[in-house]
């Protein structure tokens, strides 16, 4: 597989001469020795070739997740999001980095019904993308399926806590282990999916012991998100994290407001625009003297 760069002379992604050396599955998992991560993994989302390229350098893993289903397309959540989608972005994500292993989510609807329709939809995926894993949402329910894919040659990223293709029966995206029963139930999912075989496991939304006792519980690296700096390592919705909507969710910190910063440069351009201050003879061509 290629990579790409940018060529400045057209702005396009253009194959470079020079190949880098991906993080792998096996390599995420031994990051985690005796149920302790020295160095913590370092996952964002990324949907754009060029936004892959920026984050790459940075990044241990890319998630391409059914987030882009709100972030991208305005959908009201990850339910209508299609393999199609899934697989074009996916594409565009690995030709835009080098380093980090990307993860593809597999959406709703894509795995549920048996571990043969998970495998014949994952393989999909990593056929038409070329990632390296995929992502699945659930826990002791999934965990045959989590087997049967990783026998099977397709690296498995699980998906317990919150769990947000399933919203419908949950009744919303609050932070999930309030009750006893559900903390067991949460920490039971995730050894069920580490017992399975999925090299690391997102832990979202819960209340920070729980996250803390999941990580000290598996074997499997545990990213959080919305969970406890003490697990293996984080990850972000990249929009969320750079400011692009105006509704922060607790467990994000803004590290930009991009949202701002485009407005701004949208009112300059407009009013340039309308007072014919541009385009100057900097942006125009004319005859060569």
């Amino acid at each position: 597989m290629s990579t790409f760069t940018i060529d400045t002379s057209t702005s396009r992604a253009t194959p470079s001469p020079v190949r880098g050396k991906r993080m792998t599955a096996p390599a995420i998992r031994a990051r985690k020795v005796d149920r302790k991560t020295d160095q913590p993994i370092v996952m964002l989302t990324a949907y754009t070739m060029r936004v892959a390229q920026l984050l790459d350098p940075h990044c241990d893993m890319l998630l391409v997740g059914d987030s882009l289903g709100q972030v991208i397309y305005g959908l009201p959540s990850t339910i209508p999001v299609t393999m199609d989608m899934m697989c074009a972005h996916g594409a565009a994500v690995v030709r835009g980095s080098w380093h980090a292993l990307v993860a593809v989510d597999m959406p709703f609807g894509s795995y549920e019904s048996s571990p043969e329709q998970a495998f014949a939809c994952a393989s999909r995926i990593m056929k038409e993308t070329g990632c390296a894993a995929v992502k699945l949402e659930g826990g002791e329910a999934m965990a045959e399926t989590v087997s049967f894919l990783t026998h099977r040659g397709i690296p498995v990223i699980g998906h317990v806590g919150l769990t947000p293709q399933a919203v419908n029966t949950l009744g919303g995206y609050g932070a999930r282990g309030r009750e006893k029963h559900e903390a067991a139930k949460i920490l039971a999912d995730a050894k069920a999916i580490d017992g399975a075989g999925a090299f690391c496991i997102v832990v979202e939304g819960v209340l920070e012991d729980i996250a803390t006792d999941i990580t000290r519980s598996v074997d499997a690296p545990i990213i959080g998100i919305g969970a406890s700096a003490q697990c293996d390592g984080q990850v972000l919705v990249i929009d969320d994290m750079l400011g692009m909507f105006e509704r922060t969710p607790r467990f994000v910190k803004r590290y930009d407001d991009l949202a701002t910063r485009i407005g701004e440069a949208a009112r300059s351009y407009a009013g340039e625009v309308r007072s014919r201050t541009f385009p100057t003879g900097d942006q125009t061509y004319r005859p060569k003297s």
